[in-house]
C-alpha cells in the first residue's frame, strides 16, 4: 500500500531521531518502578514450566500488540508513536490485567530490499517495545504473517495479507490471487493458489526465501539484544519464529505430519541456531505446529503438533492458537458456549506440551466482537479463560481439584488502541479505505479502543479480562480456579459456585468474584504472587489461607505472610503476595471481594473448611 495516514509523518520524524543514536543501548528506564528484589529476572523453561530467577513457576497472561502491524498506515509498527505505545502499556496493565504481550513484527518492513535490513524500522520497534518492558510487561516478539504477503493481492482484491516483502513475492511469478467462493478470509490459506504457492516456496527455500528470512531474523534479534538494556532484555521471554505455519500444498506422498517433521521442524532448528548466534541462547523459541493441528472442525483438522520433534525441552516452548471456528461460523455451533466448553481442547494443549517435555502458551485466542456471531463472545471468551486456568469444568473443580492441571499462559487476540479509528487504504486502494474494527479483512477482535478524548476504554467486560491468575508461584501450582462472574448482557455467568459442603466459604464469597490456588511450596525465598484485578480494591479484599487470614490485607513486607504491593511499572496495578517458609508442603489461598468486614469467627471457620478440603482432595 502506497497511501498512509498523515500521522505516519510523525513516525518518520521519530525514526530519524532514532537513527542518530543507533548502535548505543537505550538510556530508557532500566528497572520498572515499583519493583521488589525478586522482580525482573529472566524466564527459562524447567520441568515443563516457565520459571523465573527465583525458581518460581510463572504464568504469562496478556494480549497481542497489535494487529496494527498487519496494516500499512503506521509502516508495519504496532503504534503511531512511542507515546501511544506507553499509553497502551499503562492501560494494558491497569485495565486488562496483563503481564505479557506478544509483540508483532513485520518481515516486509524489516527487510524491504533484499539483503538490506531497515535499521530505522528496528529502532522504532525497539522504542515501542521498551514502553512495555518499562511498564513491567514481558514481551514475546513474533514475526507475523497471514496469507503469506499483502503483495499477492491487488487493489481490487476482496482480501489482503501481511508478512513477506514485495521482493519475495516478485521472485515467485505467482498466479493472480483468487479464493473462489470464500466466506471467511482464512479460506485463502487452502483455496487461493497464489497464497499456497508463496507458502510452498518459503518452506522449500525456493529463491533462497527462507535463508533471507533467517538472516533478517538474526539481525533483528541481535539489534534488540544490543539496544535494550540488560534489565529490559531480561523481560524478553523468547521469540515466536513464524505465525500460523502451513505447507501451502503438500508434495506427492507428503502428509501434514511428515511436512512438520521434514520441513517445519528443521526450520525451527535453523531459527534456534540463529537465536544462539544473536545472543538469545538462554531464551526459548516459541514454536507453533501446523495451523490446523487442533482445528475444532473435523474437515479442517490435520494431524500434527510437532509429534516427531522428540523432546523439545528447555530450548523450545509449545506455542499454539485456538479459535472456535464452529462458533465463528454461526452455523456449526448454535447458542452460546457453556461451562467446560473448551476443557478438552486446552487439555490437548497441556498433554502435547507435557509429552514434548516443555511448557505451553496459547498465544492467540478470542472471538469477533462484531458481526453475526458477536453475541457469543462473552461466553466463548469466558470458556477459553476458564480452560486456560484449569482443565476441569467448573462443575467438577471442587470435587476433583487435583486433576486441574497446569495453569496455561495465554495472550488474547488482540489489544489495538486504534480499533474503529483506522485509515487503511486496502491493498493501496485510495477508494477502499478501511476504518472500522481492526481494518484488516473485516476482523474486529480488539478488547480495547480509544474514545473521542483519547482515553483508553475496554470493549469487553472488565470482569472477564482483568482476572486473578497465579503470576508467580513459589513452588508448583496443584490447582487453580477463578470465578469471574462476568456478564453476558444482563446475565451473570457463574460456572463454578462454591459447593454447599463449604458453607462458611460460600458465605464469605457470596455473589462476589473469587479465586482459589493450591500449591506445593518449593523453598524459594520469593513469595507467591497473584494479580489483583481493579475489582479487588485492597480495602474490600478477603484472603483465607493456611498462612493466615486477612480482610483488607496490609502492605507487603518481608515479614508479612499475606500482603499487597504494586506490580512493577508504576501503572497502578497490584498483586497479592503470599510468603511461605518451607518446601514440599501444600498451601492454599482463597481470595474474594464478596465479603464485607467478615468477623474472625467466619474467617477461621472458612479456613478450617478449606484446610479439610485440601487434606481430603490432595
Amino acid at each position: 500500500m502506497t497511501t498512509v495516514r498523515a500521522r505516519l509523518i510523525v513516525v518518520l520524524v521519530v525514526l530519524c531521531g532514532f537513527l542518530a543514536v543507533a548502535g548505543a543501548p537505550s538510556a530508557a528506564a532500566a528497572t520498572p518502578t515499583d519493583s521488589l528484589w525478586f522482580d525482573g529476572t529472566s524466564l527459562t523453561v524447567r520441568n515443563g514450566r516457565f520459571v523465573d530467577g527465583q525458581g518460581r513457576e510463572v504464568v504469562l497472561r496478556g494480549y497481542n500488540v497489535s494487529g496494527e502491524t498487519k496494516l500499512e498506515e503506521n509502516g508495519g509498527l504496532p503504534f503511531a508513536s512511542v507515546a501511544d505505545a506507553r499509553k497502551s502499556a499503562t492501560a494494558l496493565r491497569a485495565l486488562g490485567g496483563g503481564d505479557a504481550v506478544r509483540f508483532l513484527l513485520s518481515w516486509a518492513h524489516a527487510e524491504p530490499v533484499r539483503g538490506q535490513v531497515d535499521t530505522a524500522y528496528l529502532a522504532a520497534v525497539t522504542a515501542q517495545m521498551q514502553a512495555f518492558l518499562d511498564a513491567g510487561i514481558r514481551v514475546l516478539p513474533d514475526f507475523h504473517q497471514d496469507l503469506y504477503s499483502r503483495y499477492l493481492f491487488g487493489q481490487g482484491s476482496w482480501y489482503t495479507g501481511d508478512g513477506a516483502p514485495q521482493w519475495a513475492v516478485a521472485l515467485g511469478g505467482y498466479p493472480a490471487e483468487s479464493c473462489g467462493i470464500c466466506l471467511f478470509w482464512g479460506q485463502n490459506i487452502t483455496q487461493n493458489a497464489a497464497v499456497q504457492k508463496g507458502q510452498y516456496d518459503f518452506w522449500h527455500d525456493n529463491h533462497g526465501l527462507q535463508d533471507a528470512f533467517l538472516a533478517t531474523a538474526q539481525t533483528t534479534m541481535a539489534y534488540l539484544a544490543g539496544h535494550l538494556t540488560s534489565d529490559e532484555f531480561a523481560g524478553v521471554v523468547g521469540f515466536d519464529p513464524y505465525n500460523e505455519p502451513y505447507a501451502g500444498t503438500y508434495d506427492s506422498g507428503q502428509t501434514s505430519r511428515t511436512w512438520e517433521r521434514d520441513l517445519l521442524w528443521p526450520f525451527y532448528q535453523r531459527f534456534r541456531d540463529r537465536m544462539d548466534a544473536a545472543g538469545w541462547s538462554a531464551k526459548p523459541a516459541l514454536v507453533e505446529p501446523n495451523l490446523f493441528w487442533n482445528a475444532n472442525i473435523g474437515t479442517q483438522k490435520q494431524e500434527g503438533g510437532l509429534l516427531d520433534a522428540g523432546t523439545l525441552g528447555s530450548r523450545y516452548v509449545f506455542n499454539t492458537h485456538f479459535y472456535d471456528q464452529k462458533a465463528i461460523s454461526g452455523i456449526l455451533m448454535w447458542g452460546n458456549a457453556s461451562d467446560g466448553q473448551y476443557s478438552t481442547d486446552f487439555g490437548t494443549v497441556r498433554d502435547r506440551a507435557a509429552a514434548a517435555g516443555t511448557t505451553a502458551i496459547v498465544s492467540e485466542f478470542g472471538h469477533p466482537l462484531s458481526g453475526t456471531t458477536a453475541g457469543k463472545a462473552p461466553t466463548v471468551d469466558k470458556a477459553m479463560y476458564q480452560a486456560l486456568d484449569s482443565r476441569l469444568t467448573g462443575a467438577a473443580w471442587w470435587s476433583a481439584p487435583a486433576s486441574s492441571g497446569p495453569v496455561l499462559s495465554g495472550t488474547q487476540w488482540q489489544w489495538d488502541l486504534y480499533s474503529g479509528r483506522h485509515h487503511e487504504p486496502m491493498n493501496g486502494n485510495p477508494g477502499k479505505v478501511r476504518t472500522s474494527g481492526d481494518a484488516w479483512n473485516d476482523e474486529d477482535l480488539s478488547a480495547v479502543a480509544m474514545n473521542d478524548s483519547g482515553a483508553v476504554t475496554l470493549r469487553q467486560d472488565a470482569r472477564l479480562l482483568d482476572r486473578i491468575y497465579p503470576a508467580a508461584t513459589s513452588g508448583s501450582t496443584l490447582a487453580f480456579t477463578y470465578e469471574d462472574r462476568s456478564r453476558d448482557g444482563s446475565t451473570t455467568l457463574t460456572w463454578n459456585p462454591v459447593p454447599g459442603s463449604l458453607p462458611n466459604v460460600a458465605a464469605l464469597v457470596g455473589s462476589g468474584q473469587y479465586a482459589v490456588q493450591v500449591w506445593r511450596s518449593g523453598g524459594a525465598a520469593a513469595p507467591t504472587e497473584l494479580h489483583l484485578p481493579a475489582s479487588f480494591p485492597t480495602a474490600s479484599t478477603t484472603v483465607v489461607s493456611d498462612l493466615g487470614t486477612a480482610y483488607a490485607p496490609p502492605s507487603y513486607t518481608s515479614s508479612t505472610p499475606i500482603g499487597v504491593a504494586p506490580e512493577p511499572g508504576g501503572t497502578g496495578s497490584r498483586r497479592l503476595l503470599l510468603a511461605d517458609a518451607d518446601s514440599g508442603v501444600p498451601h492454599f489461598a482463597l481470595v474474594t471481594n464478596g465479603a464485607t468486614a467478615p468477623g474472625a469467627d467466619r474467617l477461621n471457620a472458612a479456613r478450617a473448611e478449606l484446610a479439610a478440603w485440601v487434606a481430603a482432595r490432595f
